[in-house]
């Protein structure tokens, strides 16, 4: 994958064009990550690491190990959105850490419920409101690392972040799915739900 972020952004944004989905992913994907991140947790300790490497509530478990790598991907995608949701992340798999060790199944079983409900709801906005099949369907990986930091990005945006940048993707956005809904009309499929101005 490659650490562009524009064209990482065009990728993920293409999926995720109307409205009412975007809502429903930027209300999901945070929950998904974090409860994958606790869930991690559960793992023993993949790496025995030297005591001056050692962080109090960081073993180096699953969950850990992946918050800091997502950490590490995003601050060098984008250093300051990157560097302003690092410390989020890492923060909250200190508490997934102590949420885990101290309330053990039943964190497992809030984490669980709330990862399947948010799965469920994603796949209902794009049944219903965006009419195309999400992005991990196209490329896991990609979808999977990129989710959070659309959904960052699109907070960001809200706030006044970089709206040079915003309606740049806003375009090539729009262009993406024009193409795809030509395509789509071209063999004969009827796009569902997906509009140019943004309204299902």
């Amino acid at each position: 994958m490659a650490l562009n972020l524009e064209k990482q952004l065009l990728f993920y944004g293409s999926y995720h064009h109307n409205p009412t989905n975007i809502k429903i992913h930027v209300a999901c994907v945070p929950v998904l990550l974090l409860t994958a991140f606790l869930l991690g947790t559960n793992s023993p300790t993949l790496v025995q690491l030297p005591r001056w490497l050692t962080i109090s509530g960081l073993p180096p478990n699953v969950g850990t190990i992946a918050s800091v790598l997502y950490s590490l991907i995003y601050m060098l995608m984008e250093p300051v959105a990157g560097g302003l949701l690092a410390p989020f992340l890492i923060a909250w798999t200190a508490y997934a850490n102590h949420l885990t060790s101290t309330y053990g199944a039943t964190a497992n079983y809030w984490a669980t419920g709330l990862h399947i409900g948010s799965w469920l709801a994603q796949f209902l906005g794009h049944g219903m409101f965006e009419g195309r099949a999400p992005a991990l369907l196209d490329n896991l990986v990609q979808a999977f690392i990129l989710a959070p930091f659309f959904v960052w990005f699109e907070i960001l945006f809200f706030l006044g972040y970089r709206p040079e940048l915003k309606s740049r993707m806003d375009q090539a956005v729009e262009q993406e799915v024009l193409r795809y809904r030509n395509s789509k009309s071209a063999s004969g499929a009827k796009p569902k739900g997906i509009s140019i101005d943004g309204d299902p």
